[in-house]
């Protein structure tokens, strides 16, 4: 008797799991729903359940001799135990696949307690039940078992297929179609006959990332990117200034190289997050800019002064740091970072404390979802080694405001106040404002410069389709407002300003089109230089 009506009742493992899931209330009713693709189903465990009710059988009435059949061999047996009461909630009508679905939780309890050599605690009353049950909705089984049998084949190629079960890939490709235009070149002095003609030329170029994030606990992760560009900087060698630059340009001769590689993990619970860079070190990777619709190369502004306040390219990108965030959670979080671009190097006037470094402290206020508030300082030392040159902000601004003093040691005090204010879900408004203190580390040759920028900016989603968004940026790139050096008193002597425009335009989820035009007024703060303009489509493709 046993073993037939083991055959009889053999079902597949996996139901189970499918059953406690497909007893829920949220299944009643909906007619012909398909069953949850596998992309769904690895983002929504919870989706498994989702499975399609069948509109031309009636609801199984509680009082209907099968409900309550099963309802007893429910409470007998436990064979679901998904309610938190462990009841079968038995007020309620149940449509015939719902059922089957407690139904087949009941076969497979049974099926346990035979398999463990318990089934005299099965009672012939109770097989006769169940195999009376099974020959009633045996359609509706055949359905579920048929069901669940093709989500275990896809699940188990997803899971044979998968690149690793630590490890995750995201990708980014970007193509970007551009071209500056206008008069002449930059220039920095007062004479406008020997100026150079602007390269015009429109080119295509390209920036492509692969990230591999790794997390070894669930809260930490491990980050390797991989990178290859050649996307021509719109500098000094082409505009006269760097003002002109793009967000995201670079080139490498679209060579693969590992350009950045760090781990970050919490040291006390949640309270304390902790950020190691070995190489390729960026503070606005690692913190908030508070500039949220903008702050991203590949999907926010095109430029590169449109991103972010200077500071937090002031505090010496590029090599290895350390990163402490407290509270990062929280309505008032702080931040503590030390970064060293030469940490590698062991020559003399370099390593990870004896060459160019910078130390950064920032407070966030965010004392609800529309207002986001920052105050930043870093300290930083930059020195004259022969690999890399003094750039106080990261090429942007003036020539002179990045290397006030030539290409000598130079020390600088940088301050920095952010804001983002957002009185809408579709609206947001922020900017920035920041002054450097920078003095001459030159031995006998004194210096000091004072350097102010600003910049506002507003963006507005949805803006005639949902998923777009329109971007504007205006401000003053860092300039030179005060400088004494070598006994000679100079300054930015003009104002120059920044005016961007860009429209984002999402394809689908994982393709971003943004056109976009930058405007430059009176480049590198002298007034006797053209206006010069950067035409701009980026395309960013994600996965």
């Amino acid at each position: 008797m046993k073993n037939s009506f083991w055959n009889v009742l053999k079902v597949s493992p996996a139901v189970l799991a499918a059953t406690l899931l497909a007893a829920n209330s949220a299944l009643a009713g909906e007619a012909n729903e398909q069953i949850t693709t596998v992309n769904q189903l690895s983002a929504q465990p919870d989706s498994m359940g989702q499975v399609t009710s069948v509109s031309q059988f009636s609801d199984v009435q509680p009082t209907d001799w099968a409900f309550q059949a099963l309802q007893s061999l429910v409470e007998r047996y436990g064979c679901i135990a998904g309610y938190p009461n462990g009841t079968y909630r038995g007020n309620r009508a149940l449509t015939r696949y719902e059922f089957a679905a407690g139904l087949n939780a009941c076969l497979d309890r049974v099926n346990e307690l035979i398999a463990t050599a318990t089934a005299d605690l099965v009672t012939k009353e109770d097989l006769a039940t169940l195999q009376r049950l099974q020959e009633e909705f045996s359609a509706e089984l055949a359905t579920l078992r048929g069901r669940v049998d093709a989500l275990e084949a896809r699940t188990s190629e997803l899971e044979a297929n998968q690149f690793s079960t630590t490890t995750k890939l995201v990708g980014e490709a970007i193509f970007t179609v551009a071209a500056p235009f206008g008069g002449d070149r930059a220039d920095t002095d007062t004479d406008r006959n020997n100026n150079r003609n602007l390269d015009s030329n429109v080119i295509l170029a390209d920036r492509v990332r692969l990230n591999l994030y790794t997390s070894f606990t669930g809260s930490d992760r491990l980050q390797t990117r991989l990178q290859a560009r050649n996307l021509t900087q719109f500098g000094t060698s082409v505009t006269g200034t760097n003002m002109t630059r793009l967000g995201h340009d670079g080139d490498n001769s679209n060579e693969v190289e590992v350009d950045k590689l760090n781990y970050e993990f919490n040291l006390v619970s949640d309270a304390i997050r902790v950020k190691v860079d070995a190489f390729g070190a960026e503070l606005w990777n690692n913190i908030n800019v508070f500039n949220p619709d903008f702050r991203s190369s590949g999907t926010g502004a095109l430029s590169r002064y449109g991103r972010f306040s200077p500071i937090y390219r002031a505090s010496s990108p590029g090599g290895a740091g350390l990163t402490v965030t407290v509270n990062p959670k929280g309505p008032i979080s702080l931040t503590g970072a030390y970064l060293a671009p030469n940490a590698s190097d062991p020559s003399q006037g370099n390593g990870l404390f004896n060459g160019s470094n910078a130390y950064f402290g920032q407070i966030d206020f965010k004392p609800s979802k529309q207002i986001n508030l920052g105050f930043a300082y870093s300290h930083t030392y930059q020195n004259d080694g022969a690999d890399i040159d003094v750039n106080l902000f990261g090429s942007q601004g003036s020539s002179l405001s990045s290397r006030p003093f030539g290409n000598i040691g130079t020390t600088a005090n940088n301050y920095s106040f952010m804001a983002n204010f957002r009185p809408t879900d579709k609206i947001g408004v922020g900017g920035w404002v920041g002054y450097t203190d920078a003095q001459a580390d030159a031995g006998t040759t004194s210096g000091d410069a004072e350097i102010w920028y600003w910049a506002a900016n507003l963006s507005i989603k949805d803006l005639g389709r949902e998923g777009n968004t329109l971007g504007i940026i205006f401000g003053q790139p860092p300039k030179v407002t005060d400088l004494n050096f070598g006994g000679r008193a100079n300054t930015d002597r003009d104002t120059s300003y920044h005016l961007e425009g860009l429209y984002k335009i999402k394809v689908s989820d994982n393709i971003l089109v943004t056109p976009g035009l930058l405007v430059v007024f009176n480049p590198e703060h002298n007034d006797n230089n053209d206006t010069i303009y950067v035409g701009t489509i980026r395309t960013t493709f994600s996965f």
